[in-house]
């Protein structure tokens, strides 16, 4: 009889948690706000950056609160609004990331990362990323509500009134195309429907590098000392500092550890040897080396 039971709590454990998954298809977007009520600033120890970027990786379309595309901004029941939980105390970081929906309600909550790092920034990466385990076996994939065949109540057709909006709807874009503007918090992509894209377009980074003078020696030295971020693009990487803001692109070529890139409106390259990464470009005639931290 125990042993009936213990099965029992276990069958029905996993499909309560299946359920919970498969409820998560329901919804486009994932909300990210850039300022969480656990802190005071905007993008404490870049737990808003990294978070956008793991939902990212496990397959979701993350978007910052103040960068809605068209159809979530008329209907914001279309995505759920991430919140992260600080349970840390005086020696230990702890976090929980939970999914809200377009009512306020809980629809999904992880289960909590934690570490005793002395470091604030890298104690939150850490157990933020244990936090995303709970999305590792989910097979998550968008399916518009009115597409489920066994739910009654969901295919009945939501009416939005644009009574006082027929004006402003005028001047909206296209809403098959979404396009976030960057600022120094935020990271930019440009996606166009049905086909979700992970394409990363930088148009406001290349500008001053291509434009930099002598006046302006502060950023080599800043790419050199610190810490850049690889975060995989098409062909190739895209390197990120810690504002974040991307500083470099990286075009992959056929040979292993050796990538192309556009510095300062010059052609160069960035390679690995003996363990370290070095950017080489020519500059008034002269080859010039710079070794870069790069974490992939």
């Amino acid at each position: 009889m125990m042993r009936f039971k213990l099965l029992y709590i276990l069958v029905f454990i996993a499909g309560l948690q299946s359920s919970m998954y498969a409820q998560l298809n329901d919804y486009k977007y994932i909300i990210v706000p850039k300022k969480f009520e656990a802190f005071k600033t905007e993008n404490k120890h870049q737990t808003s950056t990294l978070m956008k970027y793991l939902f990212g990786e496990k397959g979701f379309t993350a978007i910052y609160n103040d960068e809605l595309p068209a159809d979530l901004a008329n209907n914001r029941c279309l995505g759920l609004t991430a919140d992260l939980l600080d349970n840390s105390s005086l020696f230990t970081t702890k976090t929980v990331v939970v999914l809200k929906d377009c009512q306020n309600n809980e629809v999904f909550r992880t289960v909590e990362g934690s570490n005793k790092i002395k470091e604030y920034r890298e104690a939150y990466m850490d157990a933020l990323k244990k936090s995303f385990v709970s999305f590792d076996d989910m097979d998550y994939a968008y399916v518009p509500k009115k597409e489920h065949k066994n739910d009654v109540a969901q295919d009945k057709p939501i009416t939005v009134s644009f009574k006082d909006d027929v004006k402003s709807l005028e001047k909206k874009p296209d809403p098959q195309v979404i396009e976030q503007v960057a600022t120094t918090e935020s990271q930019v992509y440009k996606s166009k429907e049905p086909v979700e894209s992970n394409i990363v377009k930088v148009e406001h980074v290349e500008k001053p590098m291509e434009t930099q003078t002598k006046e302006e020696p502060d950023a080599v030295e800043s790419i050199a000392s610190d810490m850049l971020y690889a975060q995989p693009i098409a062909n190739g990487y895209q390197l990120v500092d810690s504002t974040p803001k991307v500083v470099l692109k990286l075009e992959k070529t056929s040979i292993e550890n050796v990538f192309l890139v556009d510095f300062k409106g010059k052609n160069g390259v960035v390679f690995k040897k003996d363990g370290k990464w070095f950017l080489e470009y020519s500059e008034n005639g002269d080859k010039q080396i710079q070794e870069l931290n790069i974490k992939f």
